[in-house]
């Protein structure tokens, strides 16, 4: 299965892509914003495609094409103002699940808040609440869609080293997730048809990965 990664260059981005490689029948395509983020990619042995998520949907369409399925990673990062956060995070997310139809790719991987219901929006702080909306909507424009989909929730993402157990269901606690273990999560929703269709909220806990997705 050949995957494309969409923000690639990102911290959970980077650690799916390194999963990917080493897996022997998962192959990695990097898609990138930057020509100076390629040999990273390069030295892995992965595919790379410099797309800014700003371009339309037939140069994201371009970078899909001849790919068995997409994750989308990208995220326009808590730095940035309200307008990359609609930009990004709502119209990149849901351009790449267009260009995903236009390529022809069935299996789309979505990373999403932990929450995303619209009591989310409402109960969320006023910087934080427009990343909220923006993620609902492209959630439901994702699940509106004919694609084979599945919407992972991470928890609170950290940059602690993979444990590879997990809590994962339709609702869990709150709580942390290394980022290195959703990487592995959404390595594990890849090779899971049982996932289609399907959305869950996922955090640390004493479960191994697999058996928790199993179960989903």
């Amino acid at each position: 299965m050949k995957v494309l990664v969409v923000g690639a260059n990102g911290q959970i981005g980077k650690h799916l892509v390194s999963f990917i490689q080493e897996h022997d029948s998962l192959e990695a395509k990097a898609m990138i914003r930057k020509q100076e983020q390629v040999s990273f990619f390069e030295n892995l042995g992965a595919e790379t495609a410099v797309v800014d998520l700003e371009d339309g949907i037939e140069t994201i369409a371009k970078a899909a094409e001849g790919v068995d399925a997409v994750v989308f990673t990208a995220g326009s990062g808590p730095s940035t103002g309200k307008d990359k956060t609609i930009l990004i995070d709502l119209d990149g997310a849901v351009k790449t699940i267009e260009a995903a139809k236009a390529a022809g790719v069935k299996r789309f991987i979505m990373i999403s808040s932990f929450d995303t219901r619209r009591e989310a929006i409402q109960a969320a702080n006023s910087s934080f609440a427009p990343y909220v909306a923006a993620k609902h909507y492209a959630d439901e424009w994702l699940k509106r869609t004919d694609l084979d989909y599945t919407i992972i929730h991470p928890g609170m993402l950290t940059n602690d080293q993979g444990i590879g157990q997990v809590s994962a269901a339709v609702e869990v606690e709150r709580g942390e997730i290394p980022r290195e273990d959703v990487a592995s999560v959404i390595v594990a929703s890849l090779e899971n048809n049982q996932t289609i269709g399907k959305e869950f909220q996922v955090v640390g806990g004493t479960t191994s990965i697999k058996e928790a997705i199993d179960s989903i």
